[in-house]
């Protein structure tokens, strides 16, 4: 095969609607946008307007509630903790802390703390120090000789007035 060879599948592209052309094109004069009115016209915006009708979106019940000043963690799972021990990254035999996980690189940003998931396997003896921990995670930590200390967040006033 050679590069003047290549095609593309049949029925792959689709040539595009040149609207307005004539009336051999078979979209001319209007373009397939009627006669007058709103919509034949150009700049129009309005979905979700219902000709004056309450339109759906107010008619549907609204459930839910999002908390404006709700904590949100750093997630990081277990497996990748290991992951970094191997690489060399994170150091097992001393205690590893938000700072070093953030330092390592495996953590972007703090955020409101870090909290250890139980995704993966965990076999090195560690001493982690961070904001949270799942049940199954704390339980995997301790199984592999490990110990995960629960530190409280630092609220999030205290963190701005000390920026």
């Amino acid at each position: 095969m050679k590069l003047n060879e290549l095609q593309d599948n049949p029925g792959a592209t689709k040539k595009r609607m040149r609207v307005g052309r004539g009336p051999g094109s078979g979209k001319g004069k209007m373009g397939g946008r009627g006669i007058k009115g709103q919509k034949s016209r150009s700049g129009v915006a309005i979905n979700g307007y219902e000709g004056g009708q309450m339109p759906l979106y107010m008619r549907l019940p609204k459930r839910g509630f999002n908390k404006p000043n709700r904590a949100r963690f750093a997630v990081v799972n277990l497996g990748l903790i290991e992951k970094f021990i191997t690489d060399g990254k994170l150091d097992a035999s001393a205690a590893i802390t938000e700072d070093a996980l953030l330092a390592s690189g495996l953590v972007r940003r703090k955020l409101d703390g870090v909290r250890i998931l139980s995704k993966g396997e965990i076999t090195s003896k560690i001493s982690l120090e961070v904001t949270g921990a799942s049940k199954s995670a704390v339980e995997a930590v301790e199984k592999a000789g490990g110990s995960v200390q629960i530190i409280a967040p630092t609220p999030k006033n205290e963190t701005a007035a000390a920026e």
